[in-house]
């Protein structure tokens, strides 16, 4: 006689259990759709439109910039392609305008390193020294730099 009881009382918690969760599913699809936060709990979508538009980025390519190293025994090449990340407002036409003063640029300054100062290069460092000579020569310039990073998305070294 306790075992119907225990059965019948698993049975009601388990109905309670889907029809809760199934009304909270419900719920919080029903306020991600409106922004509203659900139980006071704020699921990100309320006030994310902003912090999403900013994450938006674009991005351009510049490929096969080549850059000619003299080693000890022989010369040296390496073939990068750099990506310019930049916001989603940024034109176009802007990045395509500004890709001879890149390649310029980051083949100037790395033609004044050496083979194995620069093969040894961790790709962040070098990342944060491509765009550190490219704000200084922007900046000396005087011109408005239409990308926040420069991205090495291939680096081959023969």
């Amino acid at each position: 006689m306790t075992m119907p009881r225990v059965l019948l009382l698993l049975v009601i918690f388990n109905t309670l259990v889907v029809v809760g969760g199934t009304i909270f599913n419900y719920a919080t699809l029903k306020s991600m759709q409106t922004g509203q936060a659900v139980l006071g709990i704020s699921i990100g979508s309320a006030g994310s439109e902003a912090e999403e538009a900013k994450s938006e980025y674009r991005f351009f390519p510049i490929e096969k910039v080549i850059v000619s190293l003299q080693g000890e025994s022989r010369e040296h090449y390496f073939v990068l392609d750099l990506v310019l990340q930049a916001d989603l407002e940024t034109d176009p036409k802007k990045l395509e305008q500004i890709d001879p003063m890149v390649r310029n640029s980051v083949v100037a300054h790395l033609s004044a390193m050496s083979f194995e100062k620069l093969r040894g290069m961790p790709i962040p460092e070098l990342q944060s020294a491509l765009e550190r000579a490219l704000f200084d020569d922007f900046a000396s310039k005087k011109l408005a730099m239409p990308f926040a990073n420069v991205l090495v998305s291939k680096l081959i070294v023969q």
